[in-house]
């Protein structure tokens, strides 16, 4: 009897950790083997005191029409949502279109619509994408907040699922 809770004890330890360790690889694999791309992010918040040294990111493709997505058909939140991006001729990438179908083609982001459907009383919707903030040390957090006051460049990690990452978050070149 006592081996047996033992086993149960040992092979739930084991279980927990799996998922952790399965969790980690699943958000490291967009800095694996996903492809470098630049968009422009205007810094909203450069620090906490709660979370830490941060800036909290925007980004033009943060916010979707309605009509792109569903037309009248009305979205809940959490609902996964895939917006196609295209190199312009800065060398960066933009919005191209949004679909709730994952694309065959280009480069594209998975993201969820976020709490509160609707943007401000507007046919649109509010995408997150989990790379809405950046974390850095006190004094690099001080340098973004004078550097980027009015924008700059996020350097994200995109896996060909779709899954994003945030690298690191520049001044204009």
């Amino acid at each position: 009897m006592k081996r047996g809770v033992t086993f149960a004890l040992g092979a739930a330890i084991a279980v927990q950790f799996l998922l952790l360790v399965g969790m980690y690889v699943q958000a490291q694999i967009p800095l694996w083997n996903g492809e470098p791309i630049r968009v422009k992010t205007i810094p909203v918040d450069p620090r906490s005191l709660f979370r830490g040294n941060y800036a909290r990111l925007n980004y033009d493709f943060s916010r979707v029409e309605a009509s792109e997505l569903a037309g009248s058909k009305r979205l809940r939140e959490g609902e996964v949502v895939y917006v196609s991006l295209k190199k312009s001729t800065t060398g960066l990438y933009v919005y191209s279109a949004a679909s709730l179908k994952k694309p065959t083609e280009g480069v594209f982001l998975k993201g969820r619509i976020a709490s509160g459907n609707r943007w401000r009383n507007e046919q649109a919707y509010r995408i997150k994408y989990g790379i809405e903030a950046y974390f850095a040390p006190k004094e690099k957090a001080l340098q973004l907040e004078r550097e980027l006051r009015d924008s700059g460049i996020a350097e994200l990690m995109v896996a060909p699922s779709g899954q994003v990452r945030l690298r690191n978050v520049v001044g204009h070149d």
